[in-house]
């Protein structure tokens, strides 16, 4: 019943895309960032471990659809069975757009792959037998004008996880935990504009975000993980224009752990490095 109502959610996400479709071309970026830490919503994906990320967004003909493929990548052994890639579709609007609480939604729909598992075993008590593919909805609110600074923007979003099999390492009820359940996660982003390097860039922006995580007992990979408020996360970050539209990003983060069933590790800093183009 669960597959059934999350199919017919992205189906209605396409009609009501392609009913307001303009015209308009396809437009995306493509991106390769290399992380000294991959941190995923409080937790350690892979235990300190530097990985690489490739991706690819596409803008769908200016219909507010969009489409992104997001690859996970460990850069040392060990962890092939938690590298994994995300597909997400989704749509994008915004509501009283001349009004000072407009408010910009996106609804999407994500799948999470781990390629080195099968999503159709079932059963399991090990990685090697069982299979920790999930997928999810989520909400995301922006306010950017509330504040009335600008580039100060408010961020809500609200996801709601689960298991794609339910009989799984990831979603049986026989696991100490479960990848099913919601988790909100409240943003503040700046761009905050600065003096820029040479004549060719009068100037520069400062992209600085922050974010909080209430963790509502969801442990992605069967985790036993309590119902609190799980990390905050703050990070610096710009883009520089390399050539026509391509653009290196450099990032520096801090994560402050609160629950240690998320991270035993406590606080996190780690920094990353983009190239992206844009067409």
């Amino acid at each position: 019943m669960e597959k059934r109502i999350l199919v017919g959610i992205v189906v209605l996400l396409a009609v009501g895309g392609f009913a307001q479709a303009q015209d308009g071309n396809l437009h995306g970026v493509l991106d390769l960032t290399y992380q000294s830490k991959y941190l995923w919503r409080g937790f350690d994906v892979y235990d300190d471990k530097s990985a690489v990320q490739p991706s690819l967004e596409l803008d769908l003909f200016g219909t507010g659809l969009g489409f992104r493929a997001e690859g996970h990548r460990a850069n040392s052994s060990g962890h092939e069975n938690t590298e994994r890639w995300d597909y997400t579709l989704y749509y994008q609007n915004v509501i009283c757009p001349d009004d000072a609480h407009a408010t910009n939604y996106m609804i999407g729909y994500r799948y999470f792959n781990y390629p080195q598992q099968s999503s159709h075993t079932r059963g399991g008590v090990t990685p090697e037998t069982g299979t920790f593919d999930i997928h999810e909805l989520h909400a995301v609110l922006a306010w950017p004008k509330i504040l009335q600074v600008e580039g100060l923007v408010p961020v809500y979003c609200l996801v709601k996880l689960s298991p794609v099999n339910s009989g799984t390492i990831v979603g049986s009820p026989s696991a100490t935990g479960t990848a099913s359940g919601f988790a909100h996660i409240f943003m503040l982003d700046y761009a905050l504009p600065i003096q820029g390097l040479s004549s060719d860039t009068p100037e520069q922006v400062l992209n600085l975000h922050s974010e909080v995580v209430f963790n509502d007992g969801v442990g992605p990979g069967g985790q036993n993980v309590d119902h609190d408020w799980s990390n905050a996360v703050f990070g610096i970050s710009t883009g520089f224009e390399l050539a026509e539209n391509v653009v290196l990003t450099p990032g520096v983060y801090y994560q402050v752990t609160m629950d240690s069933s998320v991270n035993a590790d406590q606080d996190e800093t780690w920094f990353t490095l983009g190239m992206a183009y844009k067409f």
